[in-house]
């Protein structure tokens, strides 16, 4: 899948990057997609909940050894 922006939140531990993820997707349109890199295991459990409650589509988590790469689609 094709996405607008990646944050690189490698070696950041939580909450930093669901924190980050919420500043970037502020500064984006709405509908545009985000890809966060982040080693830190929580974020696979952290970023989903944080669209939930953000209103922003989780579209896809998967790990590439120890890399988590998710993308997010920012809400209207």
């Amino acid at each position: 899948m094709e996405w607008d922006e990646e944050l690189d939140c490698e070696g950041l531990l939580c909450p930093l990057p669901v924190l980050r993820a919420r500043k970037r997707l502020m500064a984006m349109a709405p509908g545009a997609v985000l890809r966060v890199r982040a080693t830190d295991g929580m974020a696979a459990v952290d970023l989903p909940h944080f669209c939930a409650e953000a209103g922003h589509d989780f579209l896809e988590g998967r790990q590439e050894g120890g890399l988590g790469l998710y993308l997010i689609r920012r809400g209207g």
